[in-house]
């Protein structure tokens, strides 16, 4: 019977209940691994650096393992790996699975690190990256494929400006294609089910809501099938990819609490929208809920939830100087490019998004907000002052 999304986040990853011993699995660091006997270690044989199995420091330990395991269940997949960030949970599927002369369909909205990796080491190996409209339809994103494409990258909602893509609809071309999905689901942590919707590879900042106290730096992939799975480790060994274990063993501790967190910061997240939206400073608040962000009608079909992170269009009389001054009067929102802790976060939108395909082009000047775990009357009441500073009164 499989379980819920809150038991999973619970037990997953841990020794049974019935199993004297403390509640958390161990943290175990090490590189070097002693094996009974040279028979014992030839024994293990090829294939045992593809599953959960000490044989040397590199390749993960107990806990590694354990949270790998939990990502898996949590997302639906069958296997996961852990990487030393979210941006290496990007970048090791790509360098795993794309070979030189071959080509990559990558958002607009693209997170910039992503979109550098494609345009800098990618094209030094060979590999042609296109950029395309995030809500293009499936029968416009036909047209894009060419005869070596073989990934259809995704990230929805889009960094920044929260594009929601029809990931069922793009996700059936690229396989009627012979290419495989990639997705960036990071903001669907617990609300989208990547391998339900058409995903081959979904991709996590463990970073963000998983660790939950903005303290480590961590990512993850998942895969639905061994096919996948062998072509993800054997990249992560020949990269030499490797996670703190420090950084897991707090991965799994911040899961336990995922859920009841996540439900928080949405509902703050929701409240503060729906009060950015009533405002006259406000154009268009692009937070995947709401009507007025792209794609709303995606998510309403395919998501079950929201996290705390969107943004906010603000009038067109409003410049870059006054939306950086309302966001120097908040008093509650650190200025931080991170997200997914407990604490508000402010970030201008507006002069940092390179686009290439023509897309983001909004009202005026834009900013993204990261609600936290604080009062949400005390926050509403920081906003209110910030946007006497944003009007200059």
């Amino acid at each position: 019977m499989a379980r819920k999304i809150e038991t999973a986040l619970v037990q997953s990853g841990r020794a049974p209940v019935r199993q004297y011993g403390f509640v958390n699995p161990p943290l175990k660091r090490g590189s070097t691994v002693l094996h009974a006997s040279v028979a014992a270690k030839r024994a293990l044989g090829p294939d045992a650096a593809f599953e959960p199995v000490e044989i040397y420091g590199l390749m993960g330990s107990e806990t590694h393992f354990a949270l790998e395991a939990a990502i898996a269940e949590i997302e639906g997949g069958t296997r996961a790996q852990v990487t030393g960030s979210g941006l290496s949970a990007i970048t090791l599927p790509l360098l795993s699975y794309l070979r030189a002369g071959e080509h990559v369909l990558v958002p607009d909205s693209v997170y910039g690190p992503t979109r550098g990796f494609c345009d800098s080491v990618l094209a030094r190996f060979g590999v042609a990256t296109s950029y395309y409209d995030p809500m293009i339809t499936p029968g416009g994103l036909a047209g894009l494929f060419q005869a070596n494409t073989r990934v259809l990258f995704t990230e929805s909602p889009g960094s920044h400006t929260f594009e929601v893509q029809d990931i069922p609809g793009l996700a059936a071309v690229a396989h009627a294609h012979g290419a495989k999905v990639f997705l960036d689901n990071t903001w669907g942590i617990l609300h989208f089910a990547p391998f339900r919707h058409g995903v081959d590879v979904s991709i996590h900042a463990l970073t963000k809501y998983p660790g939950g106290h903005s303290d480590i730096i961590l990512g993850a992939v998942v895969v639905n099938t061994d096919e996948d799975w062998h072509w993800l480790r054997q990249g992560a060994l020949e990269i030499g990819n490797y996670a703190s274990p420090d950084d897991c063993w707090l991965a799994l501790r911040g899961l336990r609490t995922l859920h009841v967190r996540l439900k928080a910061a949405e509902a703050a997240g929701l409240r503060i929208a729906h009060w950015f939206a009533a405002r006259p400073e406000v154009a268009r608040v692009l937070h995947p809920a709401l009507p007025s962000c792209p794609g709303h009608e995606n998510f309403k079909r395919d998501f079950t939830g929201a996290c705390g992170l969107f943004g906010v269009v603000f009038q067109p009389q409003y410049t870059p100087q006054d939306v950086e001054r309302m966001i120097d009067a908040l008093r509650m929102f650190g200025i931080g490019v991170s997200w997914g802790g407990f604490e508000s976060l402010v970030l201008p939108s507006s002069g940092t998004i390179r686009r290439t395909a023509g897309t983001g082009r909004f009202e005026g000047e834009a900013a993204r907000f990261h609600i936290g775990l604080e009062n949400v009357d005390d926050l509403i009441a920081d906003l209110d002052q910030g946007l006497r500073a944003l009007r200059g009164a």
